[in-house]
C-alpha cells in the first residue's frame, strides 16, 4: 500500500479546495465565480503553509518568489472575476 507523503497531502488539499469551491458554485445558488474565490482562498492556506512554513527546499531557493507571485495573480484575477 502506498501512503502519501506531507506535500502530496498539501497538494490534494489544494486541489480539494478549489474543487469545493467549484462545487459549491455549481451545486447551490451560490454564483460559480464566487464558489471558485472561496476556493481559491481556502487553498491560499495550503499553498502558503508549502510555500513559506514548511517548504521542501531551503529558504534560498530562487523559484518561491516567483511562485508567490504566481499564485497571487490567479488569486487577483479570480477574486476580482467573481466581484464583477
Amino acid at each position: 500500500m502506498s501512503y502519501l507523503e506531507y506535500y502530496d497531502k498539501l497538494l490534494l488539499a489544494i486541489i480539494g479546495s478549489l474543487m469545493l469551491g467549484i462545487a459549491v458554485g455549481v451545486a447551490t445558488s451560490i454564483a460559480f465565480t464566487t464558489g471558485i474565490a472561496v476556493g481559491a482562498a481556502l487553498a491560499t492556506v495550503f499553498v502558503y503553509e508549502a510555500m513559506f512554513r514548511n517548504p521542501p527546499l531551503p529558504p534560498s531557493a530562487s523559484g518561491r518568489a516567483v511562485a508567490a507571485v504566481g499564485w497571487h495573480a490567479f488569486l487577483a484575477v479570480v477574486l476580482v472575476a467573481a466581484a464583477v
